[in-house]
């Protein structure tokens, strides 16, 4: 019977000892893009060993728990299953390389000092990290021609696919599953977000697009304007778009580079190009044109849905990449000065309240206190009074000079539900989003 050396070579790990034994049955011979793809996966592997060796390496008990988390143990022993996984993958694929009579790349060194600066760093360039992995995989399917290898593969994107749920957990502002449908990335793309981290040559026989960086400060949101800087970009952006691609759309949202603002309705991880024309790429690694593709892609995070779970393991409320262990940022004195409160109030009362904070030219006071109701459907707002009274009732100048067209707060129907979390643009309330509610 003939045994699939990719699998021979599963069996031959320390986590597959228990299993029936397995021998190579000699060498066979191996499609050129079969080698490729498994020196290309091979090398993505070590990437991420390092990164989670290093990252482990670097970080004590304390600062994880100074970052947020509430046990240390919960990362922790999180981190050091993944890098198990990690480890198993690198060693399963250059056993499979060397049963085809192939030489595993292990040549390349890699660097992540940016990557590793503090704890949330370390977990923002994780889910980078894992989400990447799974779009290797994904985009790469196609280039395998042996069924076997490519069945074997599969089944180690599943598991890099649980990292990544387990990444946007301990991220504490990301949906566990952002999507019904992942992101797939060709071989080039992948290298683009990648290459940062390699540290000198590096020949896997695919050239990189060029890289691409958001330049923002701070997390990407729903009104978010996104700069960038890329070597690519070295001359007039006229006539230059942003492309960005989310899980399940078909094609990505094409916009003019000095207009690429983060629409609403975005969710989790999202991937973005700059082109030379106003043309979608589409969400089709096999079909989408790489002609226009000026750089990228990079990789961004629209975390606007957080769920519950996240809690089990951080505490605070905007984040592990926003937090240093507490929630309210102390005032000169040390205290922490900010008071929360929170009214149970009508969708049209929302967005009444909303829209006065986004528009201070209409009616009605955006730090008041809404009445409750105990009917109907309902929403939950949280104001922060000292951040009301510290705005004055004035609103900031907005982008667009119009405060109101400018928010995703207030861009819905009245009374309608919206998703919407963050703060409006005077700063005053931070929205929590409301759906429909059976009545109490």
């Amino acid at each position: 019977m003939h045994v699939p050396s990719f699998i021979a070579a599963l069996a031959a790990t320390p986590l597959f000892v228990s299993a029936a034994p397995a021998r190579f049955y000699g060498k066979r011979a191996a499609a050129a893009s079969d080698v490729t793809v498994l020196q290309f996966a091979n090398v993505l592997e070590q990437l991420e060993t390092d990164f989670y060796t290093q990252g482990i390496a670097k970080f004590q008990s304390s600062d994880f728990t100074a970052a947020g988390f509430k046990n240390s143990d919960v990362p922790l022993q999180q981190l050091q299953d993944i890098l198990k996984d990690e480890t198993t993958h690198t060693k399963v694929l250059q056993d499979t390389l060397k049963s085809l009579g192939q030489t595993p790349i292990t040549s390349c060194k890699f660097k992540f000092d940016s990557a590793l600066t503090d704890v949330a760093t370390m977990a923002a360039t994780a889910r980078v990290v894992e989400n990447v992995g799974v779009a290797a995989y994904a985009g790469a399917a196609r280039l395998v021609e042996d069924r076997e290898l490519l069945t074997a593969a599969a089944t180690i994107m599943t598991v890099e696919a649980r990292h990544q749920t387990i990444m946007n957990i301990l991220s504490r502002t990301g949906t566990p599953v952002p999507s019904a449908f992942d992101i797939a990335l060709n071989p080039n793309e992948v290298l683009a977000i990648a290459a940062p981290f390699i540290d000198g040559p590096c020949d896997l026989g695919v050239a990189p697009n060029p890289t691409l960086a958001i330049t923002n400060q701070g997390s990407v949101q729903p009104g978010t304007l996104l700069t960038f800087s890329s070597d690519a970009l070295n001359g007039p952006t006229d006539g230059k778009f942003c492309q960005m691609m989310i899980g399940g759309s078909p094609f990505s949202i094409s916009l003019p580079l000095d207009q690429c603002v983060v629409p609403s309705g975005i969710n989790g991880p999202v991937a973005i190009w700059i082109t030379s024309d106003g043309q979608a790429l589409l969400n089709d690694v096999v079909n989408r044109a790489a002609k226009g593709v000026v750089a990228g892609p990079t990789m961004a995070f629209v975390d606007t849905i957080p769920e519950a779970l996240s809690e089990v393991a951080v505490s605070g409320s905007d984040g592990l990449a926003n937090n240093a262990g507490s929630s309210n940022p102390p005032s000169n004195d040390g205290s922490t000065s900010t008071t929360i409160s929170t009214s149970t109030i009508s969708p049209a009362e929302a967005s009444s309240i909303i829209a006065s904070a986004a528009n201070p030219t209409q009616t009605g006071s955006a730090g008041a206190a809404a009445p409750a109701v105990v009917a109907g459907p309902v929403s939950s707002v949280t104001v922060s009074a000292d951040s009301a009274a510290a705005t004055g009732g004035a609103a900031p100048p907005s982008p667009s000079g119009n405060a109101a067209s400018s928010n995703p707060a207030v861009n819905v129907t009245p009374g309608q539900p919206n998703m919407f979390m963050g703060k409006s643009s005077d700063g005053s309330l931070t929205v929590l989003g409301w759906s429909e509610t059976p009545a109490q």
